[in-house]
């Protein structure tokens, strides 16, 4: 690599280097401006005014949120006891058909315990 192309290689790195601490040494100041996505840090405001206001919009802000989670939370409630009456619905028809099977299989074993009964009770010579 020649001289020429070494300094300015050098020179390049140099400035992108400075870029980067630039950016980097500003990002933290951004990133904790805001602890909690908008809502804003009231109490830098020095006229009493512009702090009310301030205040003012972020309990705004924090009621509309609450009761769009609160909207959300019932929405999934209702989907979960909806859910919840389908299942009992089934599981009351399955215990029914769970009875008449239950029935039938007593039917047919009474029937069966008839047969051999009576087969025992017949004559050898009537077969």
């Amino acid at each position: 690599m020649t001289r020429e192309k070494l300094q300015h290689w050098l020179l390049r790195s140099a400035a992108a280097l400075v870029f980067c601490g630039a950016f980097l040494l500003a990002l933290p100041q951004a990133a904790t401006a805001q602890d909690i996505r908008g809502i804003e840090a009231c109490m830098s405001e020095k006229q009493i005014e512009r702090r009310t206001g301030c205040l003012q919009a972020n309990i705004e802000f924090l009621q509309q949120s609450l009761t769009k989670l609160a909207r959300e939370l019932q929405d999934k409630i209702g989907a979960a006891g909806r859910d919840l009456a389908a299942a009992r619905a089934e599981i009351a028809e399955l215990r029914s058909g769970m009875a008449k099977m239950n029935g039938e299989l007593a039917q047919l074993k009474a029937n069966a315990e008839a047969a051999d009964s009576k087969k025992k009770t017949e004559p050898a010579g009537n077969k």
